[in-house]
């Protein structure tokens, strides 16, 4: 979507079809097999938790036009089109996940990131931790902290300052999933390559230099027995004289935890097979691993910080943000074998040469099941001069948004209300995401275009599709008594009904 000819996307304005979930191979999955995949828990005494059930459920509702959408009409021409509501979740729904994705990373660009070099920084746990983390998500706030601590200090010393007397800052994305669908959660950092001083009143920004392998092995073993350290204070992990052992309770009721754990160690989580591994494809030679970029490992915790981008390479740090902020599903990887068996194709080849693994339905589910985050975890943190509370986030930030900040200065003065930053609505963010201009009609290009109803009774849903889906087999029933066109008519004619049922805003 986003082009190196940035004009021609600004003068350009794009239409495109209504997203028909129903037709995707992930819901047909989704929908055939969810059902029996409760049935069987149920009848070993389990229940998955509830807001597990209701990702399940909403992704079944997400673009949907039989449980409700808006009319929306241009009032000049009375062009009509049928908005479908969107699930909004955060699990495994692609639609939605893509239309976040895109959103934050235009954000994080204009918004937060404008005019500073960025360095990614990829932080992978060892499995025992994956899970521990999955299990018990209010340490992530503290073991993140313990990161985002250790690198920035580093990143203030190699730049010749103490820590009182410079910051930086990083936005951290907190990832669940795996190129194989696997629970992994690890942490994708976008931290300023240099530091933010203060210099008669005024902010002022200096580079760094990369971070050498000496740099990184350092760091890394420091942040792991950091990390390993606060477990053992918070009594999730026990040591005796021989080894280091993770403090879980396996008995659990809602069968999440087993689910959890065959995912992270990439095992069959129901069915027959339960507990052996899922079947892999390996199609390409094995990877040498001393020649992987800038790369430091000790004892499963993974440091890499080898992607780049400077000021001036928007392109290049806009696609690194949408991928730090992708989906944990890709459609275009999904496919069904001759044999019924859920097919999905790594997103890039692993170290062993694997290229695709293999599940059976009931089991894809379970996989799907364990990479719901719990609500209200935060999976987007904002850390040094970008946190929310920071003295000088407005100063360094394009949004200006934070404490001392421009915009505050003027709301205060003119309202006694509180200052609240608003999101976008709907219209904008399709302009913002997409370059689609809601506000103009299709069929007489001017902009009067508005909701002018939500319809949410399912009668009078009933009702309308039916009257569409009616309109639509008589005009091909027209269609077929017609005799055959000698060639291309000029101009198409179609009624505004069919064209609102294949119509997309992004639902």
């Amino acid at each position: 979507m986003y082009r190196k000819d940035q004009h021609a996307l600004v003068t350009h304005s794009h239409t495109y079809k209504r997203h028909r979930p129903e037709q995707t191979l992930l819901y047909q999955l989704v929908e055939r097999h969810y059902p029996e995949f409760q049935k069987q828990l149920s009848q070993k005494g389990k229940s998955l938790p509830l807001h597990v059930v209701k990702e399940f459920e909403e992704f079944l509702r997400c673009g949907r036009l039989e449980h409700g959408f808006l009319r929306v009409v241009c009032d000049d021409c009375k062009h009509e089109k049928l908005l479908a509501f969107s699930c909004k979740r955060r699990g495994f729904c692609p639609s939605c996940g893509a239309r976040r994705m895109a959103e934050s990373a235009k954000l994080l660009v204009e918004d937060v990131l404008h005019g500073y070099p960025v360095r990614q920084w990829v932080l992978s746990l060892p499995i025992p931790l994956r899970l521990l983390l999955a299990r018990y998500p209010k340490h992530l706030s503290k073991i993140m902290q313990i990161i985002h601590r250790a690198i920035s200090c580093d990143i203030v010393h190699r730049a010749g300052y103490l820590k009182k007397q410079a910051n930086t800052g990083a936005v951290t994305y907190i990832q669940r999933f795996g190129s194989a669908l696997n629970l992994n959660i690890h942490f994708h950092m976008l931290f300023l390559e240099g530091v933010i001083t203060q210099e008669c009143g005024q902010s002022k920004f200096k580079c760094v230099k990369a971070p050498n392998h000496n740099d990184m092995e350092t760091l890394v073993n420091v942040i792991s027995h950091r990390i390993a350290t606060y477990l053992e204070k918070a009594g999730l992990v026990q040591r005796d004289m021989d080894n280091t052992f993770l403090d879980l309770p396996m008995d659990d009721e809602d069968s999440l935890l087993p689910l959890q754990a065959a995912s992270v160690n990439y095992r069959i989580a129901v069915g027959p097979d339960t507990g052996k591994k899922v079947f892999a494809l390996q199609t390409l030679p094995a990877k040498d691993e001393q020649h992987y970029g800038q790369l430091a490992q000790i004892n499963g915790f993974s440091l890499h910080a080898g992607v780049f981008a400077d000021s001036h390479q928007t392109d290049k740090l806009e696609r690194l943000c949408r991928y730090i902020s992708r989906p944990a599903l890709s459609e275009q990887r999904l496919s069904l074998t001759d044999s019924g068996k859920v097919r999905y194709q790594l997103k890039t080849p692993y170290q062993d040469g694997t290229t695709h693994v293999f599940f059976t339905p009931l089991d894809f589910i379970g996989k799907l099941a364990a990479l719901v985050p719990v609500p209200r975890l935060n999976l987007t943190r904002f850390y040094g001069v970008f946190a929310p509370n920071a003295k000088v986030r407005a100063e360094v930030t394009a949004s200006q948004r934070g404490k001392n900040s421009p915009r505050l200065a003027e709301h205060l003065k003119d309202s006694d209300k509180p200052y609240h930053a608003r999101s976008m609505s709907w219209a904008q963010r399709l302009k913002r995401v997409f370059n689609i201009d809601i506000t103009v009609c299709e069929a007489c290009e001017k902009t009067n275009v508005k909701i002018i109803t939500c319809i949410t009774d399912p009668a009078v849903i009933h009702k309308i599709l039916a009257h569409l889906d009616k309109q639509t087999l008589l005009e091909a029933k027209n269609d077929s008594l017609m005799p055959p066109l000698r060639a291309p008519p000029a101009t198409a004619s179609f009624s505004d009904y069919i064209i609102q049922r294949d119509f997309d805003f992004g639902a």
